[in-house]
Formats: structure tokens, sequence, C-alpha cells
């Protein structure tokens, strides 16, 4: 079977760890040079790559936060360097913190929205001027843009501007034929996940208990939607937000 991104050039930022690895892994699975973006977890960053070495694709660990001008702007020239121009962004580097609206402060809220949008823009703009020829970014945004949970006011804010920003620069770069779709995933067991006791806690049981599928979802299943997005195959699909929640919407 031909490999769909053969020959491409893909920037995946937060690749460290959770759905970032199993994106990182699906691109370079299907033929792409792989640019591994981290910013505090440089050991899980090389461990991609030495995943993706060892099945004979090529990658990189990049070191930088998103949400810094400069180093999204290192990090995208580090890709260039090691590669050439970008064929594929997948702008999945986040954090997330729930709290009530009596917990919110400006720290909980710069926080999310620094890295979750301001450097979603920051490495989406340096990138911009070094794709290829057309190409296709890929925004990880999340099911609670939408589903509206409570304890979500901020993050839940953060995730519905990436769903605007996704339809607005898809209007934006569709003249220089490069594609921008978002990925909304459900909840999905990662490390940070299990680190905020989730994922075999009350709030796990509720998710299942409201999603028509009746379980949550694995990194792989997110991995395989953005490569789809990321490839020709979604030659015509732009400005879109794909829910990959297991129907609960």
């Amino acid at each position: 079977m031909t490999k769909t991104l053969q020959g491409k050039v893909a920037l995946v930022t937060g690749a460290s760890k959770g759905i970032g690895v199993e994106i990182a892994l699906k691109l370079a699975a299907e033929g792409a040079a792989v640019a591994v973006n981290y910013a505090s977890s440089k050991q899980g960053a090389d461990d991609v790559v030495d995943k993706i070495t060892a099945q004979g694709g090529k990658a990189i660990a990049v070191g930088g936060s998103v949400a810094d001008p400069k180093q999204a702007q290192a990090i995208v020239d580090a890709t260039v360097a090691a590669f050439g121009p970008i064929d594929v962004l997948v702008n999945n580097a986040g954090v997330y913190e729930f709290g009530a609206l009596d917990d919110i402060t400006p720290e909980h809220f710069h926080r999310q929205f620094d890295v979750n949008v301001l450097g979603l823009l920051l490495v989406t703009q340096a990138a911009a001027r070094q794709f290829n020829d057309g190409g296709s970014v890929v925004n990880i945004s999340s099911g609670v843009s939408t589903i509206a949970m409570p304890n979500t006011a901020v993050y839940g804010a953060t995730k519905a501007s990436v769903d605007l920003i996704t339809a607005v620069l898809a209007k934006e770069l569709a003249p220089r034929k490069i594609r921008v779709n978002a990925v909304n995933p459900g909840m999905v067991v990662t490390e940070g996940v299990k680190a905020a006791g989730f994922h075999d806690g009350e709030m796990r049981k509720q998710v299942e208990a409201i999603t028509p599928l009746g379980r949550i979802g694995e990194a792989a299943e997110i991995a395989s939607v953005v490569a789809f997005l990321a490839s020709d195959g979604a030659s015509y699909v732009t400005g879109e937000t794909l829910h990959v929640t297991g129907g609960l919407k």
C-alpha cells in the first residue's frame, strides 16, 4: 500500500506525550518526516524519535514553548533546517485545568490561553511562511468547545477559540492551497488524564454513560483522523471541525 504522506514534512507540537505521541507516530508511519516538538519532556520526545527511526522513518526532537514568539519561530526554523519546507502542521500543544467559576484566576486564564490560543497562532504564523506549495494545518481542539461541561469555562473557551480560528484561517490561507481543519477529541486516556485521576473515576463513568458508543476514546483513534486530514484524501476538506467523540455532542 502507498503511504499517504510519503515524502511530506510534518511538524507536530506537544508531541512528547499523550495524543501528540500517537499523531507523530502515525504521520511517520504514513511516510512523513516528523519534527517532534516538546516544551519540557525531552526524554518523551527522544523516545518518539527513537521509535520512528527504528521503523526506518525520519524524525527529530525540537524543544520550545509555542507560547513564546521567538521559540515558536525557532521550532519552525529547526524543522525546515532538518527536512525542508513544511507540508503538514499539527497544532497539538495544549494545557488544561478545570475550575469552577469561583476558582478562576488571571493565572488560570492566561496559562491556558497563552498556550492553547496564542501559541497555536504563533506557530501557524511562522509555519505558514515556510509551507510548500499548499499543505494542511490540523488544529487539535476538543469536544468541550461545544459540549459546554461544567468547570470548563476557560479551557472550553480556548477550544471554542480554536474552532473559530480554524474557520477563519481556512479562508485566509485557501488562496495558497493550505487547508485548515480541527479535530475535536472526546475523552481520551492520556498521561494527563491519568494524572488528573479522571481515567478510572466518576468523570469517566459519566462521560461513558452519555457517549453513544459507550466508551472513551484512544489516542490512536484521534491520530488516524489527523492523518486523514493531513493527506491528499482530504484535498477538498477545509474549515471543518471534526468531532471524534464517540457521538457525544
